[in-house]
């Protein structure tokens, strides 16, 4: 524990390059980071009934096996669902080693009984509802037997090997991987049932015409968006609207919201992949704070993605999507 808070104080007195697992390097500057200090005992005898203890290290401090560290990442299946636990653990008065399923479980119990808390459905459109689940999941992530979660595993490895372009930087690709990887885990069987559902049915539009589904998802906080959609194909065009779209809707709410400094949102446009291989190609747009769209911009947008229907448009819609959106020909 010493040394993790070392550290953390070498590297907020000064930034370090670090490489990961896929030999790229992230500069990493303590000062831009939450920090928690977790301690891993690897040993195949851990006496029953033994409660690690330690001196104040100015950050929460968290004591696992090695089997706890498994079973979270077995249980939940994301790293982001992993650190959520172990920052809440961290606050927790400490469990003996090895009994942090016990602890999991508990937290997992309350979560199941917590009531719903209150939004405002509206900021994602008309007909937006209230969507609540457990923060921990008392069966393990993919327990249906459909492997439908593993959807949202193959979009981030998409991002995850994705070149990146100038400006762009690692620390850019970790910020998409982590705003998507928030995606409640116990949502994400529904989720990636939808998505294969959007992507068997953009492709069914009239030549000429571009089909869109969307799912808008907005945290209770009100500050972090995620918009997932499909659209019939790929192409230039297709991406500028996607770009305009989640503008858009990211202006819509912090104008109703007042917290733009605070806001962002994060937009992953699949699009079907004729051929052998991969089964879509992967966008992602993410905007943040005031985006100082100019008027003239503003009202085109919103006149492509809110006009009102006409007659022949192409128009596909979930309630739980909030409003429906036409297609762009």
């Amino acid at each position: 524990m010493s040394q993790a808070e070392g550290t953390v104080r070498q590297l907020r007195m000064l930034p370090a390059d670090m490489v990961n697992g896929r030999d790229r390097t992230l500069r990493v500057d303590g000062n831009a980071f939450e920090w928690i200090a977790v301690f891993l005992l690897d040993h195949p005898h851990v006496p029953r009934g033994t409660v690690v203890t330690w001196q104040p290290l100015g950050m929460p401090p968290v004591a696992l096996t090695r089997r706890d560290w498994d079973f979270l990442f077995d249980q939940l299946r994301s790293t982001t669902a992993v650190l959520d636990y172990l920052f809440r653990a961290a606050g927790e008065p400490a469990v003996p080693l090895g009994d942090e399923p016990v602890r999991y479980y508990e937290l997992a119990a309350a979560d199941a009984d917590a009531p719903p808390r209150e939004i405002d459905t509206e900021l994602v459109g008309a007909g937006g509802i209230l969507f609540s689940v457990p923060q921990l999941p008392q069966a393990p992530a993919g327990s249906d037997g459909t492997n439908v979660h593993r959807v949202l595993r193959i979009i981030l490895e998409d991002i995850a090997l994705t070149p990146l372009g100038e400006p762009m930087t690692e620390l850019n690709r970790f910020t998409v991987l982590s705003d998507l990887d928030r995606l409640p885990v116990s949502a994400r069987a529904e989720w990636g049932h939808l998505l294969l559902d959007m992507l068997r049915d953009v492709p069914e539009a009239p030549d000429g015409h571009c089909k869109w589904r969307f799912r808008r998802m907005l945290d209770e906080d009100g500050t972090r968006r995620l918009i997932v959609g499909a659209a019939t194909r790929f192409g230039r065009t297709i991406q500028v609207a996607f770009t305009a779209y989640v503008q858009l809707r990211h202006h819509e709410v912090t104008t109703r919201t007042g917290r733009t400094e605070e806001s962002s949102t994060l937009g992953v446009l699949l699009t079907p992949r004729p051929g052998a291989g991969r089964p879509w190609d992967t966008s992602t747009v993410r905007v943040h704070g005031d985006l100082e769209i100019p008027p003239e911009d503003l009202q085109i947008d919103s006149g492509v993605w809110n006009r009102a229907f006409a007659d022949g448009d192409v128009v596909d819609h979930d309630p739980a999507e909030g409003p429906p959106t036409p297609a762009a020909g």
